[in-house]
């Protein structure tokens, strides 16, 4: 039994599909087939069930694929941990995150000490959670960078952006010239907001609760910087975090005195499975950078 006849079938019970699973191995679909069935041949059992041109991953597929996840996994880690030994200019970090553009600037921060670490970044779907611990329990990113918790048995989460959020106005606006304001004294503003199950959203509409109010939602969007355009062109108000004092846009950001509005911003990581000395460094790097951000 060969270490790759292990990887082409986990992908392929993956995909429970041999042509797509041959695009993505990037081999001839004959050549994959040919070694699904040594693989079977050997095992003295199939492991998938056929009908037509279709495949399914049968009750001795499923059991295999248990054992073969575990594996990998393992040689995996073992691959991480020679590559520990051999130094930080040849590690890799697997990230995902939610929240892109707040963690740009600690990415080339970290790249500035440690220019040899190669990053490989997915952005997921800010409104699921669960794609994140997916990615953690599959293995195939080290942390998570993430702007809500995701309260799941086995991952750590370590909070390290505590930030203050701030109201932002258009040019012109009412309480343009003012520094601080409650709350309370925008409650019938119109507010652009982000669209239903984002986790800024619940976060927003849990400050206006604390203060008293349901806000009027007049436009709905997906991108952070979409705010930002809106509130520029006079259609409402919307929360916004300030990133640094030396950077404030070109509409105001009032300070909210109450309530307390803050978002925290947390990196996660499987609890069990090896992280690797660039991965430890890049997320105690990250608690100093934004402490001192």
């Amino acid at each position: 039994m060969e270490l790759l006849q292990l990887e082409y079938f986990r992908t392929v019970a993956r995909l429970e599909h041999m042509t797509r699973a041959a695009q993505e191995l990037h081999i001839a679909q004959p050549a994959l087939s040919k070694t699904i069935s040594r693989l079977e041949e050997e095992l003295g059992v199939p492991l998938f069930d056929r009908q037509n041109r279709q495949i399914r991953l049968n009750a001795y597929g499923k059991a295999f694929l248990k054992k073969v996840e575990t594996a990998l996994d393992v040689l995996e880690e073992g691959r991480r941990e020679v590559t520990d030994l051999a130094g930080m200019g040849r590690g890799r970090i697997h990230l995902a995150t939610n929240t892109l553009g707040r963690i740009t600037s600690a990415l080339g921060a970290f790249r500035e000490i440690y220019p040899e670490v190669n990053f490989r970044i997915l952005q997921t779907s800010p409104a699921h959670d669960e794609e994140m611990i997916q990615l953690l329990e599959s293995g195939e990113v080290d942390l998570c960078f993430t702007a809500s918790s995701l309260d799941y048995p086995g991952v750590c989460e370590r909070p390290v952006l505590n930030a203050e959020v701030f109201l932002a106005v258009p040019p012109g606006h009412r309480l343009a010239t003012k520094e601080n304001i409650r709350l309370e004294d925008v409650a019938d503003e119109l507010f652009i907001e982000y669209k239903a199950g984002h986790p800024f959203r619940k976060i927003n509409e849990s400050f206006c609760h604390a203060a008293g109010f349901r806000p009027r939602i007049v436009c709905e969007v997906d991108e952070p910087s979409a705010l930002g355009s809106l509130v520029q062109a006079g259609l409402g108000v919307a929360f916004m975090p300030l990133c640094r004092k030396d950077a404030r846009p070109a509409y105001p950001m009032l300070r909210i005195e109450s309530p307390n509005c803050r978002r925290i911003y947390s990196v996660a990581w499987l609890e069990r499975r090896y992280l690797s000395e660039a991965a430890r460094r890049f997320r105690a790097f990250l608690s100093e950078y934004f402490s001192e951000a």
